[in-house]
């Protein structure tokens, strides 16, 4: 399945605890790179977090993100920690003991203002924790539908170019006798300019090293084995990311080759025209899981 590493995608979900809200985003990179951002209350889903993640994603920069908000304000009487309580007043009371007059005594404000005499209540997160792990899944699923619905655009484009590409391999296999037959004249024409006689068994022989060394036949033979690898690439059910881009070298190579041994402007322009689709898929073919 062709997918894009490109995409964005935010959920909200509203209970008793508060607000959550989730946000995944991905940008292409080689590799899973994830990183997370989590609220204190949910840090120990951390490794949840991520599995859930690496079970959908393979490739790319992924950035999440779990927002908390809203949190109900903690109802009930204060809980005092009193043993910590009363070694603090004892503690106030023999300093102002030993003070002189001019030292202010201590109020009830600053004993309770004491770290850790008054005891934050124990708080039930697991409900919490089970939405903001099920908002994870459902947020992953969408950025994975909206990668897929890029994917597919991405999955026309590459079709279309390599339809063209496929063209102009039929149209330079269709030009190869053509080619031969100038080959052969254009050596004909420069052997008569120089005069004298030549032997025709040695000429021919020539003229048939000088035209193996230009043909390109073979060259476009791979192009279009490539054209059909790309096909059933693009129709494969799995990630094809980094299969199309080794298939994308193994193309350049060839379009650089077919240059190479171009003897005519016509296919020249015609090489040169097909490593500009070959670029066009390879930039493409960087955002393919």
């Amino acid at each position: 399945m062709i997918r894009s590493m490109t995409g964005f995608a935010r959920r909200e979900r509203t209970g008793p605890w508060g607000t959550l809200a989730c946000e995944v985003r991905s940008v292409n990179h080689r590799y899973l790179e994830l990183s997370l951002r989590l609220p204190e209350d949910l840090r120990s889903l951390e490794g949840d977090a991520r599995q859930t993640v690496a079970a959908a994603l393979r490739r790319g920069k992924v950035d999440v993100g779990l927002y908390l908000r809203g949190q109900p304000a903690q109802s009930g009487t204060l809980e005092l920690n009193q043993p910590l309580l009363e070694r603090v007043a004892r503690a106030a009371r023999d300093v102002a003991g030993l003070a002189d007059s001019s030292l202010a005594a201590v109020s009830p404000l600053d004993l309770l203002r004491w770290p850790g005499v008054i005891r934050e209540p124990e708080r039930d997160l697991q409900p919490v924790q089970v939405a903001a792990v099920e908002l994870l899944q459902e947020t992953v699923t969408e950025l994975n539908a909206a990668r897929a619905r890029e994917g597919a655009r991405l999955r026309e484009m590459l079709l279309g170019r390599c339809q063209a590409v496929q063209q102009t391999v039929e149209q330079l296999r269709d030009r190869l006798p053509e080619i031969a037959a100038r080959i052969r004249e254009r050596v004909g024409e420069r052997v008569g300019q120089l005069g004298g006689t030549v032997d025709p068994t040695r000429l021919e022989q020539e003229l048939v090293l000088l035209a193996y060394k230009m043909d390109f036949a073979e060259e476009l033979d791979r192009l279009g084995s490539h054209v059909a690898e790309m096909l059933d690439i693009l129709d494969a059910k799995e990630p094809a990311g980094r299969r199309l881009d080794f298939l994308m070298q193994e193309f350049n190579r060839e379009a650089n080759t077919l240059s190479s041994k171009s003897q005519d402007a016509d296919t020249t322009r015609a090489a040169v025209d097909m490593k500009v689709l070959i670029e066009q898929m390879r930039e493409q073919i960087q955002n393919i899981e």
